[in-house]
């Protein structure tokens, strides 16, 4: 019985070793994922992979390595030109800017070389840069 439960005991260590930032960062990527199939997944694809000329893919796309830019474009939108496909980005207005760090994170992981975190407090100063 005594081995029964230093072995449990030992179990849930590992389980709470697990950080708050580490379980912030997995919430994010939870939630990222979600607004990515409900916003994003009708024109860039489930799994990223676009859709020709129409949609580009994220999957390996080199724009995701400028998070503020891609912060930009999910709240302004993007030109087609600028995007360069025949599909302009419709802008994102009604995203919070909570919603838009989640996202951003998933996308980074996902899609991009990027695994940092991106907060809300990045995204307003980001949104607040934002160029055409």
């Amino acid at each position: 019985m005594n081995k029964l439960l230093l072995v449990i005991s030992i179990a849930c260590m590992g389980v709470s070793c697990t950080s708050a930032d580490e379980l912030e960062y997995e919430q994010y990527l939870v939630n990222g994922e979600a607004i990515y199939k409900a916003e994003c997944a009708n024109c860039h694809g489930q799994k990223g992979e676009g859709l020709r000329n129409l949609y580009p893919a994220l999957k390996g796309n080199g724009a995701l390595e400028n998070s503020d830019k891609v912060i930009c474009s999910i709240k302004n939108g993007i030109s087609a030109d600028k995007a360069k496909s025949s599909q302009a980005m419709p802008p994102n207005a009604k995203l919070f800017d909570l919603d838009v760090a989640q996202l951003v994170t998933y996308l980074n992981k996902e899609f991009g070389s990027n695994k940092d975190k991106i907060t809300d407090k990045q995204v307003k100063m980001a949104l607040d840069n934002c160029r055409d």
